[in-house]
């Protein structure tokens, strides 16, 4: 027998949205959704993040074209197939490395710290499922965090509110859904249970 409740069917129906309106989220959504992130786990309960919402159209306009100026001299520091298609696609007309969400969150925290990733991550995971509840649309950016020592995005972040010290960790698009997204496959065998 399948065990299911609210927060499980949440977890179930979540897809990562890529087609959002240009409807902007409620003042009370945003507030939910950041809520939701700042009560997540963080490694000693240390807090150190910091959320930058985005919600003004020209500031998101400059920091795509920022975002996919970068791109042009960006060499990925791994083979994550992402960062090259990304590389790619950013050069195409009408790329938008957010999806034209109405609304961008940015997580940062601070250097030095080795579990800022984990905890921004789990943040998100929070937003994420604070959206879907809300009958909102969110996906996971990663361009920011691999951008993340270019002059220029950092430039533009700090002139957005986002501390000069701190490093970027990951941002998550956040809007109303214009098209929903198909529920992928699960793949076999990665789930081992030791009884």
């Amino acid at each position: 027998m399948k065990l299911t409740n609210e927060v499980l069917t949440c977890i179930h129906e979540r897809r990562s949205t890529r087609r959002f309106t240009e409807e902007q989220i409620s003042p009370e959504q945003l507030d939910a959704v950041l809520d939701a992130a700042v009560w997540a786990p963080s490694g000693g309960n240390n807090q150190s993040w910091l959320f930058t919402a985005i919600q003004r159209k020209d500031a998101l306009v400059k920091l795509n074209e920022i975002v996919c100026e970068a791109f042009r001299h960006w060499v990925p520091d791994d083979d994550y197939p992402g960062k090259a298609a990304a590389k790619e696609l950013t050069q195409r007309a009408g790329f938008n490395f957010y999806y034209n969400a109405p609304t961008l969150i940015v997580a940062s925290n601070k250097p030095n710290y080795e579990n800022a990733m984990a905890d921004c991550a789990l943040a998100l995971e929070n937003i994420f499922l604070a959206a879907q509840s809300l009958g909102l649309g969110s996906c996971y950016i990663n361009q920011l965090y691999w951008l993340r020592d270019d002059p220029e995005v950092r430039g533009y972040l700090f002139e957005l509110g986002v501390p000069r010290e701190h490093v970027i960790r990951s941002a998550a698009a956040v809007g109303f859904i214009a098209a929903p997204s198909p529920a992928p496959a699960r793949k076999e065998g990665t789930v081992k249970i030791v009884r």
